[in-house]
């Protein structure tokens, strides 16, 4: 029944245009310019335990969320873990999946770049979406605590969330090990990031964001860059032993997976967070004391010498925004025209500019706004839509 089923879903899909906004040359030249170097003088990352990292899918890759408001220990682990996928597989990367809040309106998309997950590779984190990316053979990069995780605030740093049931219905059905990993000290880019369930339903319901980190995000209501701000975190990241929740599921004594019973899944989900609270306290231990290792950066910005403007998140909107349009516009004529094509780049340096940076983006022309476009048209440039793999499936692995 099993095999009928899938022949069907690949016949289903077959029948559909492939659909891949995974943009490899611009990923990779983001990273080479400017991100990883970044990441490299600023977040200096330690990336242990690559020996566990399955070579290939099915897998399930799980890390904790630090509790500030933006997803750099996200992007600096995607970005990792690419980097060393490269040496081995230029072609593979791992699928990230994300929540639709980070996406659904342009504040919430890292520096309002359009489509900006999807272009590094990650696909919405829908039940079917998830389960499909590893039916391909994907190791999927996934978040158990979810937005909560994010948005869980400094006082309750290293405290994992309630993890969702599902992704041990998808390792059990696919038989995909779930690998580990601990993020330590990322919860020290916002040390002060206190948050208010209340107040976080409010923008939630008003602004689609769904938390309002305090008193730092009042800040970046004012200043629009400092929503995007971090403090220099380094950030180390421990890949654990995979665990078998196959297993743990079959020692339950569930044999359905078509609809199981989610009582026990919910208990499984449980065990594994809390052995991973475990890993992550052990690891919190041992590489936590000293989040900032303000020596090492020290040597790191001497060595960034004639750069380290590009290191400092008050460049990063600048630096990201201007790679992400210069991809679609020829060359500036000059030092001056590379500099005025820009302008409303500085808006996010003024007094409550979050109003004129969205008149500005309806105003200009692609690729710096939406002028000239249908609606449909930018719903599509934008990404602002959910991305069922059921509608518009990868094409096949290499």
């Amino acid at each position: 029944m099993a095999a009928v089923s899938e022949a069907a879903r690949d016949g289903e899909d077959a029948a559909r245009d492939y659909y891949e906004p995974l943009d490899s040359e611009y990923t990779l030249d983001m990273v080479e310019k400017f991100l990883g170097p970044m990441i490299e003088h600023y977040f200096r990352p330690r990336l242990l335990g690559l020996q566990n990292l399955p070579a290939k899918g099915p897998a399930i890759l799980a890390a904790n969320h630090s509790g500030s408001a933006f997803p750099y220990d996200g992007m600096v682990l995607d970005c990792e873990l690419y980097m060393r996928q490269r040496e081995r597989a230029p072609d593979e990367k791992c699928r990230s999946v994300f929540e639709k809040a980070l996406s659904a309106t342009w504040w919430m998309r890292p520096f309002g770049i359009d489509n900006f997950w999807r272009k590094a590779g990650a696909v919405d984190a829908t039940f079917d979406n998830f389960d499909r990316l590893l039916q391909r053979g994907d190791r999927v990069l996934y978040y158990p605590e979810g937005v909560p995780g994010i948005g869980k605030g400094f006082r309750r740093r290293y405290q994992l969330q309630r993890f969702s049931s599902s992704f041990v219905i998808h390792a059990a059905r696919n038989e995909a090990p779930v690998v580990p990993i601990y993020i330590v000290n990322a919860e020290w880019i916002i040390p002060f990031a206190f948050m208010l369930r209340p107040l976080d339903a409010l923008m939630m319901k008003l602004f689609k964001v769904p938390f309002m980190p305090l008193p730092w995000g009042v800040l970046a209501v004012i200043f629009p860059f400092l929503w995007y701000l971090a403090l220099p975190a380094r950030l180390v990241f421990v890949i654990g032993k995979p665990v078998d929740v196959a297993a743990m599921v079959r020692e339950a004594g569930v044999t359905d997976l078509t609809d199981p019973d989610r009582q026990v899944m919910r208990t499984i989900a449980e065990r594994v967070r809390r052995g991973m609270q475990k890993g992550l306290d052990r690891h919190v231990e041992r590489y936590g004391r000293w989040p900032y290792q303000c020596r090492l950066l020290r040597k790191h910005f001497r060595l960034a010498a004639g750069k380290r403007l590009l290191y400092l998140p008050i460049a990063w909107v600048w630096k990201f925004v201007r790679h992400a349009r210069d991809r679609h516009r020829p060359p500036a004529r000059n030092a001056v025209h590379r500099f005025l094509r820009d302008w409303d780049l500085l808006l996010y340096y003024v007094p409550f500019g979050w109003f004129l940076l969205a008149l500005t983006r309806r105003w200009r022309k692609p690729p710096c706004g939406y002028r000239g476009l249908t609606e449909e048209e930018r719903r599509e440039r934008e990404g602002a839509f959910t991305w069922h793999l059921k509608d518009r499936p990868l094409p096949p692995r290499p």
